[in-house]
Order: structure tokens, then sequence, then C-alpha cells
């Protein structure tokens, strides 16, 4: 009399649902073990926080998960690099402007003076017209000696006088 209604055959469609969802509930599970793993990887290079959030996960499945999501690494470690090559890029440019060291105001490599106040920045070369730094004795480019120098006093090929 069940089969008549297909009370018999209905049973085993709910068998087979339920089945279905247990499976479809226990690869969820399996998958966000895994994508945590992964996740975590890509954030944090300790062993042990990766053990301790795929059991965090494991054990509380989507509470887990949601714990997880709020005390992850905000950046991953790729992007922790690529901050920290943005920011020391930055601060090389700011290293290489060079300032005025009578006003603070930006100036350039080739300048004799500031144009702002007119501080001396750098003197010129006599012989091959190249810019010094003020406190350079003798010329890197042509090896002549500064006037007003030291070293313009005493020739190199001279010996020192003792006495």
């Amino acid at each position: 009399m069940l089969d008549i209604f297909g009370i018999a055959s209905l049973g085993n469609f709910f068998t087979y649902l339920t089945a279905f969802f247990g499976a479809f509930l226990a690869a969820l599970w399996l998958s966000l073990i895994f994508w945590t793993l992964r996740d975590i990887r890509s954030r944090s290079h300790d062993k042990f926080v990766h053990i301790l959030t795929v059991i965090l996960v494991a054990i509380l499945n989507l509470p887990g998960l949601i714990i997880y999501l709020i005390i992850r690494p905000s950046l991953t470690l790729t992007e922790e690099y690529q901050l920290t090559l943005e920011e020391e890029a930055l601060l090389s440019q700011v290293e290489e402007r060079l300032l005025c060291p009578g006003c603070g105001s930006h100036t350039e490599n080739n300048w004799q003076v500031c144009a702002h106040c007119h501080t001396r920045l750098r003197k010129v070369c006599l012989q091959c017209d190249q810019l010094l730094q003020l406190p350079w004795q003798i010329c890197p480019h042509c090896a002549t000696p500064v006037p007003g120098s030291s070293t313009e006093a005493e020739p190199a090929d001279t010996p020192p006088i003792t006495g």
C-alpha cells in the first residue's frame, strides 16, 4: 500500500538528498580549511600561526573562519614587501634632494649659489670649469689645487720642509 503513494521512493529520495547535503557540507568544510591555510601562508611565515588557524577553522567551521577573518594580518607578505619598496623609494628621493644650508630651500646639483638666499653652494675650478664642493681643496676632475687652500701653497712634487 505504501508503494501506491510513492512513500517508499520518497524515503529513498530524502536519504539521497541528505547524503548529498552532507557531502556538500563536508566539501565546504574542507575547502574552508584549505582556503584558510593558503591565505595564512600568504600573510605569515610563522608555522605555529599556520597550524593554529587551520585548527581554529577545522574545529569551529564558519565561526572559526569569521574569527580568523577578524584577527588575520591585513596585508599579505607580497603587499608588505611592495609597501616597503615604495617607502624606501620615497625615502631615497627625499634623501637625494639637495637643500640650501642657509635657508633650507630646494637646490639643484649644478647651482653655484642658492636662488633664494644667495648662499654660496659650490665653487668653480679655474682649470676645467667643473663645480666643486666648498670644502674640497683640490679638483677631482683635473687635480688642480683650489686657490686659497693649503695644498696650493705646497706643491705635491716638493717634499715638506721638516725642521
